[in-house]
């Protein structure tokens, strides 16, 4: 990995996590950057664009970063196209490993308001199983509220742990994520 980019991911895993309330605005918010998306990606780029993360699920606490994911066609298009555009409306642009360090990568946009304090993460993904977890999680915690209220306990509880440490706060939702996706690919299949 390229050492600036290697800095710059460090440093923002050290921004503060916050989780607040579920804001009623959230999905406002979410058809805003949406509509934006839609107007700036070129034509037959994007296969499909979803509210994803803590924000989508209503009454959830969550960062106050609306997290969207948007399934590409071309991520060589991504980056010769789309990346001067959302750099040219404010969002800071990150070539992202997945998982770990290795391939493959995706375009990751951030956007700050003027405290700068993240307010939008977009995820450009090719399509594949990571993008279909990411909606099956969201959707599962949408059907079970009791699921939901573990999920908020566990981010309040690694969020007082981890501070300042993003990272850490990630990987220990893992293992949690993992069974919940579980279990809701169980659901599905029942249905």
């Amino acid at each position: 990995m390229d050492k600036r980019l290697e800095q710059r991911i460090k440093a923002l895993t050290k921004e503060p996590i916050e989780i607040v309330p579920y804001d009623t605005q959230w999905p406002a918010r979410y058809t805003e950057v949406e509509s934006e998306l839609k107007r700036m990606l070129p034509r037959m780029l994007a296969q499909r664009i979803t509210h994803i993360g803590s924000t989508a699920v209503p009454g959830l606490s969550a960062k106050p970063v609306i997290d969207v994911q948007v399934e590409v066609s071309d991520m060589e298009r991504v980056k010769e196209e789309v990346v001067p555009a959302m750099e040219a409306v404010g969002y800071e642009f990150i070539w992202r490993p997945t998982m770990g360090d290795e391939a493959p990568f995706y375009a990751w946009f951030i956007k700050r308001n003027s405290a700068g304090e993240r307010t939008v993460h977009v995820h450009m993904v090719e399509p594949g199983q990571a993008s279909v977890d990411r909606i099956i999680f969201r959707d599962h915690l949408r059907n079970d509220p009791e699921e939901a209220a573990r999920y908020e306990a566990l981010k309040n509880d690694l969020a007082r742990k981890f501070p300042k440490d993003r990272a850490a706060y990630t990987v220990n939702k893992t293992a949690y994520i993992k069974e919940v996706l579980t279990k809701a690919r169980a659901v599905k299949l029942r249905k």
